[in-house]
C-alpha cells in the first residue's frame, strides 16, 4: 500500500524536477506552440495513467483494490478516473482566466510567469492532497456529508453564475496584508526572486505577492472541484491522482489559452452547469445514482456545447480579459482561433446540412434543416452565402408562385 502512494508520488516530483531543473532550467518566454507540445504531453500522460489505472484494478496490483481504495473492476476505475479527470480539467479553465487577471494586474513580465506557476502549482498540489485526504475522511465517516458537498456545489454554481472574474482585488487578499507587514516590498522585481536584501534586511519581491495571491486563489477552486469529484468517486486513490494530472497541466494549459481568454465567452456558463449538475447528482446519490457513463457524457456535452457557442458568438464579452503574454504569442492565437472557428463551423455546419438532405426523405423538417446548416457555413464561407441566397429566392418565387395561382383560382370561381 505505502510502495504504491510512494511510486506515485516519486514519479510527480520526478516529473516536476525535469521540468524546473532541466527542460526549464534557463528562464524565457513560453511560445503557445510549446504551451500546445507539453498541454499535449500532459494529457497523454493522463491518458497512459489510466489505462495503468485499469490493469492496477483489475489485477489489483499492489493490493489496489483491497488494501488501498475501494472494490472496483479495471472498467470501472477506469472510467471514474478518466471523468473525474475531466472534471477537474474543465474546472481548472475557470481557474486560468483568474491566473491571467492576477499575472496582469501585478504587471509580472512574460519571462517570469513560467517560474511563479510553477511553484504555484507545486504548492497547490500538497494543499490539493490534504483536503482530499480530509474530505475522504469526512465522507467515510460521515454520510450524509455528500448532501454538504452537494449543496457547497450548487452553491458555487449560483456564485459563478452572478461573479465577474474583473472585479479582483489582490490587494485585499489577507495573505498580501500580512506579507506586507512582515516584509518590506521592493518596488520592482528583482528578477525571478522572490526574496532579495534591502539595507541587509529581507525583503519580499512582486513575485511573492503574485505567489501568494495565485496560492490563495487555488484553495478556493478546490473547494470547488474536491467535492465535484467525490460524486464520481469516493476511491482516495482514483480522487487524488485525478487531481494530480489535471493540475499538472494548469501551467502549460495556461499559457496555450491565455491568447484566447476572450474567445471563451460562453464557457463560464458551461462550468456553471457542470456544477450544477455535479451538485444534484450528489444530492441524489443515495437514492437514484447516475452511473458516471451518464456523466460524464452528461459534462462532455456541456463543454462541446459551450465552447461551440463561444466560436459562433459574434459579440464580444463586455469586460473582455486582457491577454498577459506577448503581443506575438496573441497574434498566433489569433491566427490559431480564426483556423479553429473555421474547422468548427465547416464540421457542424456541413452535418446540418447532410441531416437535412436525409430528412428529404424521411419525416422531419428537411429543408428548414438545410436552410439552418447553410446559415451556420455562411458565417464563413461566401459559397454557403450565395447558396443561402439561391434557397431564399427560390423560396419567395415559389411563395409568389403560390399566392398568385391563389389569386387566379379564386377570380375564375367568381
Amino acid at each position: 500500500m505505502i510502495l504504491l502512494w510512494a511510486g506515485f508520488v516519486a514519479l510527480i516530483l520526478l516529473l516536476l524536477a525535469l521540468d524546473l531543473c532541466v527542460v526549464n532550467r534557463k528562464a524565457h518566454v513560453v511560445r503557445t506552440s510549446e504551451a500546445l507540445a507539453w498541454t499535449a504531453f500532459w494529457i497523454a500522460l493522463a491518458l497512459i495513467f489510466n489505462v495503468g489505472v485499469y490493469y492496477l484494478y483489475k489485477h489489483q496490483l499492489f493490493g489496489i483494490g483491497r488494501e488501498i481504495g475501494h472494490e472496483l473492476t479495471g472498467q470501472q476505475a477506469a472510467l471514474q478516473f478518466f471523468t473525474g479527470y475531466v472534471i477537474e480539467k474543465s474546472l481548472s479553465l475557470d481557474n486560468i482566466f483568474v491566473i491571467a487577471l492576477i499575472l496582469t494586474y501585478f504587471r509580472v513580465p512574460p519571462i517570469y510567469q513560467h517560474r511563479v506557476l510553477y511553484w504555484g502549482v507545486l504548492g497547490a498540489l500538497v494543499m490539493r492532497g490534504v483536503m482530499i485526504a480530509a474530505g475522504a475522511a469526512l465522507v467515510r465517516r460521515f454520510d450524509w456529508i455528500i448532501y454538504v458537498f452537494g449543496g457547497l456545489l450548487l452553491l458555487t454554481a449560483v456564485k459563478m453564475l452572478i461573479a465577474r472574474h474583473d472585479n479582483l482585488e489582490p490587494h485585499r487578499n489577507p495573505l498580501v496584508k500580512l506579507a506586507r507587514r512582515l516584509f518590506p516590498i521592493t518596488g520592482d522585481f528583482e528578477g525571478p526572486k522572490f526574496f532579495t536584501h534591502i539595507n541587509g534586511r529581507r525583503a519580499a519581491t512582486p513575485l511573492f505577492l503574485v505567489l501568494l495571491v495565485v496560492e490563495s486563489s487555488d484553495v478556493l477552486f478546490a473547494i470547488d472541484s474536491i467535492p465535484a469529484i467525490f460524486a464520481v468517486t469516493r476511491d482516495p486513490f482514483l480522487v487524488f491522482t485525478s487531481n494530480v494530472f489535471a493540475i499538472l497541466g494548469l501551467r502549460s494549459l495556461y499559457f496555450a489559452l491565455a491568447g484566447l481568454m476572450d474567445r471563451f465567452r460562453y464557457l463560464k456558463m458551461g462550468l456553471v452547469f457542470i456544477l450544477a449538475y455535479v451538485g444534484v447528482k450528489m444530492l441524489l446519490s443515495h437514492h437514484h445514482p447516475i452511473p458516471t457513463v451518464v456523466s460524464l457524457a452528461v459534462i462532455a456535452g456541456i463543454l462541446f456545447v459551450s465552447i461551440l457557442a463561444s466560436f459562433l458568438g459574434a459579440r464580444r464579452d463586455t469586460a473582455p480579459l486582457a491577454s498577459p503574454i506577448p503581443t506575438e504569442v496573441s497574434t498566433f492565437a489569433e491566427i490559431t482561433y480564426r483556423t479553429a472557428k473555421r474547422i468548427v463551423i465547416l464540421i457542424v455546419g456541413s452535418t446540418v446540412v447532410i441531416i437535412g438532405i436525409v430528412m428529404l426523405a424521411m419525416p422531419g423538417p428537411g429543408l428548414a434543416t438545410i436552410v439552418l446548416g447553410l446559415a451556420i457555413l455562411a458565417v464563413e464561407f461566401t459559397f454557403a452565402r450565395r447558396w443561402l441566397k439561391r434557397v431564399k429566392d427560390t423560396g419567395v418565387a415559389i411563395k409568389d408562385w403560390v399566392s398568385n395561382g391563389s389569386d387566379n383560382h379564386a377570380s375564375d370561381d367568381r
